[in-house]
C-alpha cells in the first residue's frame, strides 16, 4: 500500500501537467454575461472592438452544471471570450459543505498558469535588452556556471560529467536546462531525494516553506543537472529559475517587477503571489481528493500559505488570481502582445511564445501524459497544440493548466480564448470529464 506521502506526490505531479477535477459539496447554479472587466483596468479596457454580451440559454452552463449538483466540485467560475463577445458561467460555493457562492471577481491560487506570465515578463527583459533568449545564463546567474551532469538518472551525486556547454535562457523558457521534476515515486532517484531535502519547491506548491530567492538559487546550485543542457523537455524547475533571473535583470524583486510592468497595465489587480486580509473574503480554500474515500480533503485554507507574502515568488506556480484578471492576459496573447491601448509585447515575441519550440530528440525523454506530444509542443512556458487535438483545439492554440484546478487556452485560428477555474486538484495528468467537457463545448467538438 502506498504511503500518503507518496500520494499526495503522485497527485502534484498529475496536477503539474494537463487537467482534471472533481469534488464535494452540494450548490446551485448560476449563470452570468458580462464585459471582461477588471477593477480600475486602466487603458487595457479601451478594446477597439468591445466585448457583447447575449443572456441566450447557455449549451455551456449545461455542461457545467452537473458537475456541482453531483458534489464533485464545490465551485466553477469560467469564462469564454470569442470575437468581441463573452460568456460567463459562476456555479457553486466557495467551500466544500458551505452556502456562501462562488463569484466572478473569486480568487483562486492559479498554480502552473504562473509559468505563462512568467515567460511573458522574461520577454518584456529581451524586448528591453536587459536579457538575450541565446545569452548564457551565467552573466547574472554566476551560481549555475560550470555545471556538472549526472551520468545516468539513477546515479549517485557525485557520479557525474561535465556540461557540454552553458543553460541559456532560451533553455529556461523552453524547459530544456537538464533539470526537472521527475514522474516517478518520492526519492526514487537520489538527486530527487537531494531536491526535496533542500525545499526547492518542486512537489506542492508550498509558498511557505521556501527560501528566498537567492538562497533558493544557492541550494539548486550544489544539485548536478540531470541531462545535457538543450538535450531533454523536463518540466517546471526552468521557471523557478527564471523568477531569480527577472529580479536580477530588471534589478528590483520578482513580484514587484510583475506588478509594475504586467499587472498593472492590464488591471490584474488581483492577481499576485498572496492575498491582503482585504481580500481574504473572497478568496477560497484548496483542495485534494482523499484517495482513500474520493472526498475532498483540506490543502490550503483561505488564511493559510497564500496569506501572506511569501519569502520566494515562484515563478513556476505561485500566483493566484480572478477569472476577469486572468482574461486579460489572454486577449493579450491573443493580441499579439497588444490589448486596447497598452502593447506590452511585440507580434514577434508572441509568436516565439506560441511556437514549438523543441525537437523531436527534445520530447523523446517523456511528457506528462504518454503520447502528449504527438500533438502537442512546447513554446516559451506554455504548451502549444502541433495538431487538433483530442479536446478539439486548432493547431496553433496555446495555453496551460494549473495543478489546483485551472486551465487557460487561447485559439488565434477562431479568436478564442477562455478560462476555468475550480478549488480542487488536479489527480491525473489526463484531462477528466469536467475539463473535457467545458473544452468540448469551448471548442465546438
Amino acid at each position: 500500500m502506498k504511503s500518503a506521502k507518496s500520494l499526495e506526490r503522485r497527485q502534484f505531479l498529475a496536477a503539474l501537467g494537463t487537467s482534471a477535477l472533481g469534488g464535494c459539496a452540494p450548490a446551485t447554479g448560476s449563470v452570468l454575461s458580462a464585459a471582461p472587466t477588471s477593477p480600475a483596468a486602466s487603458n487595457a479596457s479601451k478594446d477597439p472592438s468591445p466585448m457583447t454580451t447575449t443572456s441566450r440559454p447557455s449549451r455551456l452552463h449545461a455542461r457545467l452544471a452537473p458537475y456541482v449538483e453531483r458534489g464533485e466540485v464545490p465551485g466553477i467560475v469560467a469564462a469564454v471570450v470569442r470575437n468581441g463577445k463573452q460568456q460567463v458561467e459562476v456555479l457553486g460555493t466557495k467551500a466544500a459543505g458551505q452556502s456562501e457562492p462562488v463569484a466572478l471577481d473569486t480568487i483562486f491560487r492559479v498554480a502552473s498558469l504562473t509559468k505563462p506570465i512568467t515567460a511573458a515578463a522574461t520577454m518584456m527583459l529581451v524586448e528591453d535588452g536587459k536579457l538575450k533568449l541565446d545569452e548564457t545564463v551565467e552573466r547574472l546567474l554566476p551560481e549555475l556556471a560550470h555545471r556538472k551532469v549526472l551520468k545516468r538518472l539513477e546515479s549517485p551525486l557525485d557520479d557525474v560529467v561535465p556540461a557540454r556547454r552553458a543553460i541559456t535562457v532560451r533553455d529556461l523558457l523552453t524547459f530544456r536546462m537538464g533539470f526537472g521534476i521527475v514522474l516517478a515515486p518520492p526519492a526514487t532517484y537520489p538527486v530527487q531525494k537531494a531536491a526535496d531535502d533542500l525545499t526547492l519547491a518542486q512537489g506542492m506548491p508550498a509558498p511557505a516553506a521556501t527560501p528566498a530567492p537567492d538562497e533558493w538559487l544557492k541550494r539548486f546550485a550544489t544539485l548536478p543537472l540531470m541531462h545535457q543542457p538543450g538535450e531533454k523537455w523536463m518540466y517546471n524547475t526552468g521557471a523557478d529559475v527564471l523568477s531569480v533571473l527577472i529580479a536580477r535583470a530588471s534589478g528590483q524583486s520578482f513580484d514587484g517587477f510583475l506588478r509594475e510592468r504586467l499587472f498593472g497595465p492590464l488591471g490584474m489587480h488581483d492577481t499576485d503571489f498572496s492575498v491582503p486580509a482585504a481580500k481574504l473574503s473572497r478568496f477560497v480554500p484548496s483542495y485534494l481528493v482523499d484517495q482513500q474515500t474520493g472526498g475532498l480533503k483540506l490543502y490550503d485554507a483561505v488564511d493559510g500559505q497564500w496569506s501572506h507574502p511569501p519569502a520566494f515568488p515562484s515563478g513556476a506556480a505561485g500566483l493566484v488570481s480572478t477569472v476577469p484578471d486572468f482574461l486579460q492576459f489572454g486577449r493579450l496573447m491573443l493580441g499579439r502582445g497588444t490589448l486596447g491601448n497598452v502593447r506590452l509585447l511585440s507580434p514577434e515575441s508572441v509568436t516565439q511564445m506560441t511556437t514549438d519550440a523543441l525537437t523531436p530528440e527534445n520530447k523523446a525523454f517523456g511528457a506528462l501524459v504518454p503520447g502528449y506530444f504527438e500533438k502537442h509542443g512546447w513554446g516559451l512556458g506554455m504548451a502549444v497544440v502541433t495538431a487538433k487535438d483530442e479536446l478539439g483545439r486548432s493547431p496553433g492554440s496555446f495555453g496551460w493548466d494549473g495543478g489546483l484546478g485551472t486551465s487557460w487556452y487561447a485559439d488565434p485560428a477562431t479568436n478564442t480564448t477562455a478560462v476555468l477555474f475550480t478549488q480542487r486538484a488536479f489527480t491525473s495528468p489526463a484531462a477528466p470529464p469536467l475539463f473535457q467537457d467545458f473544452w468540448h463545448e469551448v471548442n465546438g467538438a
